[in-house]
């Protein structure tokens, strides 16, 4: 069985997912953890369910989707895994527009990434597998992760109900964000349940028919 949680955290409510399966193996998906309470809520729920964390997946290195990056290390001993093209937003880049955040994130532990992740490449966990798929445009190494038997995906902060990501911060591209929408996430079966890096969830289908930036 399948199972989806999601935690809005830090103070612009990204969405920390957690998925499952009746193995007891886990994913967490963008960790941007913050606070005591952003924490303790996902080690409560993981405790609670008794599961067993294998993997670190990141959509994308803005600090709001990667806060939790130490925190997951330490208490999961599990590393971060994103496309090496965003390794500089990692690093820094778009510090003007961050600021002070970014100190209260490296004042802590920034692991090193466990993986470089890339186009057609697949995570697996239990019974569970995840499909990289490349959607750059919001920043250069932005990816989503395809789950084909759970017709699922988790496409960061590229496309939200009814709504886009943006493209107007450093490293981000309007052009290749569209052809991330129109020709990759737009490919999945019209009935892809959609997690995205904000807000609730949607449905591909729903987007390509009603989503005001793309039609």
């Amino acid at each position: 069985m399948w199972k989806v949680k999601a935690f809005p955290v830090n103070m612009l409510e990204e969405n920390c997912y957690v998925a499952s399966d009746d193995t007891g193996e886990a994913v967490i998906i963008d960790c941007g953890a913050l606070t005591d309470n952003d924490r303790n809520r996902i080690m409560k729920y993981i405790e609670g369910n008794c599961l067993n964390v294998t993997h670190h997946l990141c959509t994308h290195m803005h600090y709001d989707h990667c806060f939790g990056a130490a925190f997951v290390w330490e208490t999961y001993h599990v590393a971060p895994e994103f496309c090496k093209d965003d390794e500089p937003v990692y690093e820094g880049m778009g510090s003007d527009i961050f600021g002070p955040l970014i100190q209260t994130m490296k004042n802590g532990l920034s692991p090193k990434a466990a993986r470089y992740l890339t186009d057609g490449d697949e995570i697996r966990f239990g019974r569970h597998l995840l499909k990289v798929v490349a959607t750059p445009g919001h920043t250069p190494g932005g990816i989503s992760f395809y789950c084909d038997a759970e017709k699922a995906v988790f496409v960061g902060d590229t496309l939200f109900y009814c709504s886009v990501g943006r493209s107007d911060l450093p490293g981000g591209n309007t052009g290749q964000l569209m052809d991330s929408l129109k020709n990759k996430l737009f490919a999945l079966p019209e009935d892809t349940v959609v997690y995205p890096g904000h807000g609730p969830q949607t449905q591909i289908g729903f987007e390509k028919r009603h989503n005001p930036y793309v039609c």
